[in-house]
């Protein structure tokens, strides 16, 4: 199974940049799965009910989330109703919606996991021991596994992934927004990658206007922060080619599309 994972996508530049490109990318690597982090969708906090639904017209599949899960409260009226989206399985078992959803694909079964970090982040459960528990349920299922791993520190999405190689077919780190050049496959087998990165303004601070970030940062004052609505965008993501009997990797792409490195058809 080949699966297409775009990384956090960042207000309205950041879907327009999904609806312009997806088809493109259907078109070149013909992936079995599509599957995208959307806790920024909506003006670079949280998922509305039009987005989410936009999203799967274009030929989205499953839709991630992360920090900003609940920031618009709408949400709490469908996340129950689809499992298309899904939340971090390591929220409060009394949080509405589900940390895991399955992908059928022609008899092959794909288990898609998205998990929390908990270093400088809220405080959540342990998403080493809910990710065991997890992928002990899922391998009843499938060997293919698929996590999503929304962590600020570095180390702790690496833990992740050394923690479940040979146990899930792919440990794909979000939330820091800046895709890391360190994408492989594991000895055992799970291709990793510590940020697929994040799509949506290039000209930007992490996604918001630059002037923003730069004032917090210089004067400590608290500001709004803004997803700007002109410039330069960019998408994110990694392609991954898993095999369907083994639940192993064989492959992990990177990819970066923007002015600087254009898309190749």
């Amino acid at each position: 199974m080949k699966v297409l994972f775009i990384g956090d996508i960042v207000g309205s530049p950041g879907r327009d940049m999904v609806f312009d490109y997806l088809p493109r990318l259907k078109r070149k690597y013909e992936p079995d799965a599509v599957i995208v982090n959307g806790e920024n969708a909506a003006s670079g906090r949280g998922i509305t009910k039009a987005i989410f639904d936009d999203l799967l017209r274009a030929g989205v599949d499953v839709v991630t989330m992360g920090n900003h899960t609940w920031d618009h409260k709408e949400i709490y009226d469908f996340i129950d109703e689809t499992d298309s989206l899904i939340r971090p399985a390591n929220f409060s078992d009394e949080a509405p919606g589900q940390g895991m959803t399955y992908i059928e694909r022609g008899g092959v079964t794909l288990a898609v996991m998205n998990l929390h970090g908990r270093t400088f982040l809220p405080p959540h459960d342990d998403p080493f021991k809910k990710a065991d528990d997890l992928i002990k349920e899922a391998k009843e299922r499938t060997p293919l596994v698929f996590v999503d791993f929304h962590a600020e520190a570095t180390s702790e999405k690496i833990a992740m992934g050394w923690h479940l190689d040979g146990r899930a077919s792919a440990v794909v780190g979000t939330h820091t927004h800046v895709q890391t050049a360190d994408s492989r496959i594991l000895p055992e087998g799970t291709a990793y990658i510590t940020d697929v990165g994040m799509t949506g303004p290039y000209d930007a601070i992490l996604g918001m206007k630059k002037e923003d970030v730069i004032y917090r940062f210089q004067t400590n004052m608290p500001v709004r922060f803004q997803v700007p609505k002109q410039g330069r965008a960019q998408l994110n993501g990694v392609i991954i080619d898993i095999d369907n009997q083994t639940g192993r990797a064989r492959s992990i792409e990177r990819l970066m599309i923007n002015e600087d490195s254009p898309f190749q058809s």
